[in-house]
């Protein structure tokens, strides 16, 4: 692969991706479309960039897009952001929204679903707190393929080992074979979306939380300041964004502001006077008894 075949998949990916790659990633970008060359047929890398730059077939276009984008994740992952859920968002929300009976939550980089299904598995768990409200969980990921998985709620031994607590495990999953079917009242709490964060996203309405966490570490600045100014707008006034270990708003919007509480969570400037918008029609709704 010359430097300009590089340099074109580079432009590329952060085209139609967000991915900002370095010069020194050239390795990761020759590791992962070695595979979609084979699978598509194509000699070289030279020549998949060719055909990319000739053809319109979204199959190759697709796979290069998802070779290239990160889908690591686990339940639970990092646990403080689901005990901070837990033990913090949901009393609030449940306190400001008991009029409404309604919350809405958003999994913007849910990847094959863990992240999500912790969090239904949690509001679950809340029980007769939760009675008759309805609850909207909206995930949504770049790539079809880990959106696909994450619907049918299957996971390997290993995957259930990683941070599933083993209680609730046994609560809520089914061996079949060598793998874990999740039950079927948790999986129907979620509606999975593929939706690429550098588009608009205004048309899934305010919520109440969202979770964007491990997502925007791979974005240049700009972009960054872009995605998190358009998911400021999506926050009900007293939302609660969530970030990774590694990220933050600091430097790239006055939108949102950290909270002194708690670490990799931000929300609207308490100084700042914001209008709720209104809610859209339920893209999912499920009622918890």
């Amino acid at each position: 692969m010359t430097d300009l075949d590089f340099d074109f998949l580079r432009a590329y990916l952060k085209q139609r991706s967000g991915l900002a790659l370095t010069a020194e990633k050239r390795y990761l970008v020759e590791s992962r479309l070695g595979p979609v060359c084979r699978r598509f047929g194509i000699a070289t890398l030279r020549d998949l960039v060719g055909a990319l730059k000739v053809s319109r077939d979204t199959g190759i276009e697709r796979a290069v897009i998802e070779a290239m984008t990160t889908n690591e994740t686990f339940f639970f992952r990092d646990r403080a952001p689901f005990d901070l859920f837990r033990d913090v968002l949901l009393p609030q929300v449940i306190a400001r929204r008991a009029s409404q009976r309604r919350i809405r939550i958003w999994c913007a980089a849910s990847s094959t679903g863990q992240e999500p299904y912790s969090l239904a598995m949690l509001l679950r768990e809340a029980g007769p707190r939760l009675a008759g409200w309805h609850v909207d969980i909206v995930a949504t990921d770049l790539s079809t393929e880990v959106i696909e998985k994450a619907k049918l709620g299957l996971y390997s031994h290993f995957e259930v080992q990683r941070g599933l607590p083993v209680q609730m495990l046994l609560k809520y999953f089914t061996q079949v074979g060598e793998q874990w079917h999740i039950a079927p009242g948790i999986r129907s709490m979620v509606d999975y979306r593929q939706l690429n964060l550098l588009n608009g996203f205004e048309a899934l309405g305010p919520f109440d939380i969202i979770y964007c966490r491990n997502v925007l570490i791979y974005f240049d600045a700009p972009t960054k300041a872009d995605v998190l100014a358009r998911l400021a707008a999506c926050l009900t006034p007293e939302g609660a964004l969530l970030l990774g270990a590694a990220e933050t708003v600091i430097g790239l919007t006055d939108r949102l502001a950290p909270n002194p509480d708690h670490r990799g969570l931000y929300g609207h400037p308490p100084d700042s006077a914001r209008t709720a918008a209104t809610a859209p029609r339920p893209l999912r709704v499920a009622a918890l008894r």
